[in-house]
């Protein structure tokens, strides 16, 4: 039997501008978009090639570390870049520090985060074998 994880909360003070960030800016694809009541309003996206989504909800709970792994880190900071997302410098871990550039296999970060806070790891995989 598979388990798999299809849907993560992110609380979010302003539906709209969050769903512009994630939608138009890091590149998100919007698969709901539905009032469920008129004090209720779900906002339900997926990363490109991703099997799960996250789901934009009114509150103010902060998420930190939600993670997305690309085939290529320059590539995805540079959509970010273009897309004018405030994102990090390659990034990787060495002696318990981050530090500029890349590192090694599963080593190599960006970082950024939503107008709420929520913060985002983006790792680079190793090339499939």
């Amino acid at each position: 039997m598979r388990w798999n994880l299809e849907v993560v909360p992110v609380s979010v003070t302003d539906l709209d501008a969050a769903k512009k960030l994630y939608e138009e800016q890091v590149g998100f694809h919007v698969d709901l978009d539905i009032d469920l009541s008129q004090e209720v309003r779900i906002v339900q996206l997926t990363p490109p090639g991703s099997a799960s989504s996250i789901q934009l909800r009114q509150g103010a709970t902060r998420v930190d570390g939600l993670q997305l792994t690309v085939d290529d880190i320059d590539v995805a900071r540079k959509q970010l870049v273009d897309q004018a997302v405030d994102v990090s410098t390659v990034q990787h871990f060495e002696g318990g520090e981050r530090r500029e550039g890349r590192g090694g296999e599963w080593n190599s970060f960006l970082f950024f985060s939503d107008p709420d806070g929520n913060a985002w790891v983006v790792q680079e995989r190793p090339a499939e074998r």
